[in-house]
């Protein structure tokens, strides 16, 4: 067996390939570390056949979407899950095959309810059901504590103690563990009883994950984070250096448009000199008034740089093909020494 544990953060991911065949699967990828996934399979000579995720995460983007689309291959997940996207949806003991692999689903409710594991010979992927030393939690949507206590008690925990458990998660560096030791070491298995187990799961105060609002709402529809949308953005977008912007305003600038996109009170209290105002939130409504010329030549710029990109982007899209961003935005303008005039 090809075995491959990628930390990102506390997240775990997993790439398993079949010596023979080479053929793989990829559980639970994370968005930043694409790139690392796909130069991983091709250093490898792996070709991935599943991209599954154990469940719908709360504390991380999910990247099996674009994975898929990279590998040609589909991705599953557990039938409950409400993502629109998965190519395939498992049941209870249904089972994935690549080459000689053979890995068999387990639905572990409780810390969603579309949570599964995946049993592999001598080790199981638990998602965020069972960690190392702890639970997923209970407290986010779906969550259900009594589901979890029948996952582990009547499921998990009955596996062979020797069983390695590799989790979707772990944030104190640990690779894996065993069903043995977490029976034996995790305070929260301690509590055997269903319902002193639901209260101990009820009382847990926990901080919500970072991005929990976006990471919820990405991986539960399949739509884009704010940083996919930036990257696509610049994917597509030339950017101007503010050496070269600083060059060219003033008695060179007849042929260059500074465009500042932010709100009208940032604006008014100090822009580039010869900036033209355009908020943003008016861009598509304004733009055919604002520049009858689609051959103008016109540099976006905001605040920290991002706005801009997107507005940049648009411009493009709208058949501008001229528009560039100012790379880093207004506050590395000042903070560089380049002036700026308040409005009258």
């Amino acid at each position: 067996m090809i075995f491959e544990q990628i930390a990102t953060g506390g997240c775990q991911s997993y790439l398993i390939g079949c010596e023979s065949s080479r053929s793989a699967l990829l559980i639970d990828p994370e968005f930043s570390r694409i790139d690392h996934y796909l130069g991983l399979a091709g250093r490898l000579g792996l070709r991935v056949h599943y991209v599954v995720d154990t469940h719908t995460h709360a504390d991380h983007f999910s990247a099996s979407r674009e994975l898929g689309k990279a590998f040609g291959a589909p991705v599953v997940t557990h039938r409950l899950s409400p993502a629109p996207y998965p190519d395939m949806r498992l049941d209870d003991g249904d089972m994935l095959i690549a080459g000689e692999l053979r890995l068999k689903a387990l639905h572990t409710p409780g810390h969603t309810r579309d949570s599964m594991s995946l049993v592999l010979d001598d080790r199981v992927f638990t998602g965020d059901a069972l960690l190392i030393g702890g639970t997923g939690r209970t407290d986010l949507p779906t969550g259900d504590p009594h589901a979890l206590h029948e996952s582990l008690f009547d499921r998990l925990l009955k596996l062979d103690p020797a069983t390695m458990v590799f989790p979707a998660h772990d944030y104190k560096g640990r690779s894996h563990s065993t069903i043995g030791a977490e029976i034996a070491d995790n305070p929260r298995l301690q509590k055997t009883e269903r319902g002193e187990f639901v209260k101990m799961m009820q009382a847990l105060d926990l901080s919500a994950p970072t991005h929990l609002t976006e990471a919820l709402r990405t991986n539960m529809s399949g739509g884009k984070t704010v940083n996919q949308l930036l990257s696509e953005a610049a994917a597509r977008t030339p950017f101007m250096s503010m050496a070269e912007l600083a060059s060219r305003i003033g008695a060179n600038s007849r042929d260059l448009i500074v465009l500042d996109v932010r709100e009208k009170d940032a604006f008014e209290a100090g822009h580039i000199a010869g900036a033209r105002f355009l908020p943003r939130g008016q861009l598509e409504l304004r733009v055919n008034a604002e520049f009858p010329d689609p051959t103008v030549r016109i540099v976006t710029c905001c605040e920290f740089g991002k706005i801009s990109t997107l507005a940049a982007a648009t411009l493009r899209e709208l058949g501008f093909n001229h528009a560039a961003a100012l790379d880093g935005g207004l506050k590395a303008w000042r903070d560089a020494g380049y002036a700026l005039e308040a409005s009258a």
